[in-house]
């Protein structure tokens, strides 16, 4: 249920679970977290997206009763995604919820369809959320609005999200091919280039 295709430097993880509005079980993320370990050395430019119109729901109902909530799964892809020395893209092709958000913090850059919202209901649910996401999250939004995200449960739209800078586009269309047209300048640099202009950026 997650689909890799691999476009020489350019990897493309979807998540293709649409039905279920893309929640994710164990052995889903597992493989995300394959995936996004491998990249660090196997690709120069990581983009994530969803089948459908949401890009995910974050973990699967009866998996996040089992014990997913709280799995270190998610910590270790966020991990991986923060480590890459390329340019990590989500590319939410609909809105993102719950443990799906730190995936998207973690990447480089955050773009957008129309219409997507962004909302975290760990406080609804009565879980943490995952240790790294809080300070990502405020150090895209600050603090107060990161509360009003994480503590008082608000559903962001994206066009807010965009203002926040939570979101750093929303674009018409196809957000894959606008992910394609972002990374163009990574793929033709060399690669210890693209890693030392990251490392100044911090």
């Amino acid at each position: 249920m997650i689909r890799l295709k691999q476009e020489g430097g350019l990897w493309i993880a979807t998540i293709d679970r649409p039905d279920k509005a893309n929640s994710l079980t164990a052995p889903m993320l597992e493989e995300l977290c394959r995936i996004a370990e491998d990249a660090l050395t196997g690709a120069r430019c990581l983009v994530l997206t969803g089948a459908g119109k949401v890009f995910s729901a974050g973990a699967d109902l009866e998996a996040a009763k089992a014990g997913l909530a709280v799995s270190p799964l998610w910590e270790r892809l966020s991990g991986a995604i923060v480590r890459h020395p390329g340019l990590t893209i989500c590319a939410l092709n609909g809105t993102v919820a719950g443990g799906a958000m730190g995936m998207a913090l973690a990447c480089d850059l955050r773009i957008s369809v129309p219409g997507a919202k962004v909302f975290y209901p760990v406080m609804k649910l009565g879980f943490l959320p995952q240790p790294s996401d809080p300070a990502r999250l405020a150090a895209l939004v600050g603090p107060a609005r990161a509360k009003m995200i994480l503590m008082a449960g608000q559903k962001v739209p994206v066009d807010e999200a965009l203002v926040w800078g939570l979101v750093d586009r929303v674009v018409e269309g196809d957000v894959v091919e606008a992910a394609r047209a972002l990374a163009a300048d990574t793929l033709g640099a060399e690669p210890e280039h693209a890693r030392a202009i990251k490392g100044l950026i911090g």
